[in-house]
């Protein structure tokens, strides 16, 4: 990863921590992962906080495919099983069945739908009826670990979302340039100061967990 081209954005632990403060004020922020994976930077935001604007730029600046991140947890709640048996995929990306909600949406394609769509899929009781199948909205299994597991983006948002203190759940969706190709780090950085998005990558965020959780572990060993 360039890093002379992300440090506008300071260093890696105040790239996370500006990300952090942007997802608790709502805010969306660019996660971009290494090159030797997708190559690929990718708008999130919270689901709790999510609103029908923001989903609009997704589907706008975007390649379309909305993803909403799931811990184990919700998708065993949720009763949603994968989108294939054996997923032969290169980064082996856990899809599920795409999801609708059964209430309050009309074609389920619209931003308003697919926000109405993803609230009923964290809201705290929600169940399997809650939501058809299939539907206009990706859901995306983590691993359990985050990007300590699995360095990939459905990683990075539920640990940003967990850092951040909200629930472990948020949506992503890989940014495009206008002409349809993906946008690689300079645009991912342009379109970010354009939106007042922070930039943070994947390496970023791994290395921010490393030490925050080396800190607890000596902290706990003072304790005892």
């Amino acid at each position: 990863m360039n890093q002379s081209l992300l440090s506008p954005f300071g260093t890696a632990f105040q790239r996370v921590e500006a990300g952090l403060e942007a997802i608790r004020q709502g805010r969306g922020v660019l996660v971009v992962d290494d090159e030797d994976r997708e190559n690929e930077g990718d708008i999130i935001f919270a689901a709790e906080t999510l609103t029908p604007a923001q989903m609009a730029l997704m589907i706008r600046e975007c390649s379309g495919i909305v993803c909403l991140c799931l811990t184990d947890e919700r998708v065993e709640q949720l009763e949603l099983p994968m989108m294939v048996e054996n997923n032969t995929s290169a980064n082996e990306t856990g899809f599920t069945v795409t999801i609708e909600a059964t209430h309050s949406v009309t074609t389920g394609v619209s931003a308003t739908d697919r926000v109405t769509t993803i609230k009923a899929a964290i809201a705290d009781d929600a169940k399997p009826s809650d939501l058809c199948r299939p539907g206009h909205v990706f859901p995306l299994k983590a691993n359990a670990e985050g990007v300590l597991g699995r360095r990939g983006h459905t990683e990075a948002t539920i640990d940003l979302m967990r850092l951040s203190g909200l629930k472990p759940y948020g949506v992503l969706c890989e940014l495009t340039n206008p002409d349809g190709t993906m946008a690689r780090l300079p645009e991912v950085i342009a379109f970010g100061e354009e939106h007042d998005m922070p930039v943070l990558t994947i390496e970023d965020l791994a290395a921010y967990r490393l030490a925050k959780e080396a800190n607890t572990q000596d902290a706990l060993a003072e304790i005892a």
